[in-house]
């Protein structure tokens, strides 16, 4: 590398200044010399290296042109390749469209299918059934033919009975003509016995009531103490019939007997229709409405009572006198 004048110059000037500011030696100038050697020599190293670089930057830069160039293209080449791959890209999604759309239907026949499949086994099934019950009714209707024969052959037989028993109908028709003339005379005859009979039921209570009137005073005087000071007598007091009423003295004090006769009496006596308590009840209050507020003795003379109708009337302060005690 030359020492250029315009590099020269300004060493000179640079010496020029130091050498104003200071004194030097001659050792110091030869080691200043020295070092100005090794900078031009360095300098001109460096300007090797820089023509180096501007011949290599040349070179990049025509390589660089090239480059550009070539990058152009692959631009042009590569906006080419997004508008083809844009385009594929629409088509792809038309074509997954397509096949998710082709799918569903795929997937609605294949439930199809199975729905179908189910209908057919179901429908196999019921044509089993219908075979069965067809053959069912094949056996049913050779029975009902069989039966039908047998019908015909039994109303034929029920027809022939029927005339028989027309002819018995019209034959009990004049018997049941005669029987309604025996029933009606049957019936008056029935009632006209009652009648009779309750006639007898009626002497024989007020036979029994007369007995019971000659044989009570001293039946109860022996027994319970009672002194009969007015006669017994059948009577109707408001209303109400009175079999045995009369009055009487227990330690002296006066009492009021009122009384029922019955053949016969027994539990039944006591439902809710015909309990003779009830009666008693009743008839006694009737007296008291009539006599005031007198002490009553309630009695019921009869054939015969039952045991458990006696204890009940015990219960109740009634005494039951049967006729084989006097």
């Amino acid at each position: 590398m030359e020492l250029t004048k315009e590099l020269y110059e300004a060493i000179i000037t640079i010496v020029d200044d130091r050498m104003k500011e200071i004194k030097v030696t001659r050792e110091e100038f030869d080691l200043l010399r020295k070092i100005i050697l090794e900078l031009i020599e360095a300098q001109k190293k460096t300007e090797e290296k820089i023509n180096e670089l501007v011949n290599a930057q040349i070179k990049t830069e025509e390589r660089l042109t090239r480059l550009e160039k070539v990058v152009e293209k692959l631009v042009e080449a590569q906006i080419k390749i997004e508008e083809r791959l844009t385009k594929l890209e629409g088509v792809v999604e038309k074509l997954v469209e397509a096949q998710s759309k082709a799918e569903e239907r795929l997937a609605r026949l294949e439930e199809a299918q199975i729905r179908t499949e189910e209908k057919l086994v179901r429908l196999e099934e019921a044509q089993i059934k219908t075979e069965e019950r067809l053959a069912r009714l094949e056996e049913a209707q050779i029975k009902a033919e069989e039966k039908l024969a047998r019908l015909e052959e039994a109303q034929i037989r029920l027809e022939g009975r029927v005339f028989n028993l027309e002819t018995s109908m019209k034959e009990l028709i004049e018997v049941q003509k005669k029987t309604e003339i025996e029933i009606q005379k049957l019936t008056k005859g029935l009632n006209d016995l009652r009648k009779e009979v309750g006639g007898i039921i009626k002497t024989m209570g007020y036979a029994f009531e007369n007995e019971a009137y000659k044989n009570l005073p001293k039946f109860l005087k022996e027994k319970y103490n009672i002194e009969i000071v007015e006669k017994f007598v059948r009577t109707e007091i408001g209303k109400k019939e009175i079999n045995i009423f009369g009055k009487g003295r227990i330690d002296g004090k006066e009492v009021y007997i009122v009384g029922e006769t019955k053949l016969r009496i027994d539990e039944r006596r006591l439902k809710d229709k015909i309990n003779i308590f009830k009666q008693l009840d009743e008839k006694a209050k009737e007296v008291k409405k009539v006599y005031g507020d007198v002490e009553i003795l309630k009695i019921i003379i009869t054939h015969f009572a039952t045991g458990k109708f006696i204890e009940k009337a015990k219960e109740e302060n009634i005494i039951v006198v049967q006729s084989h005690e006097w």
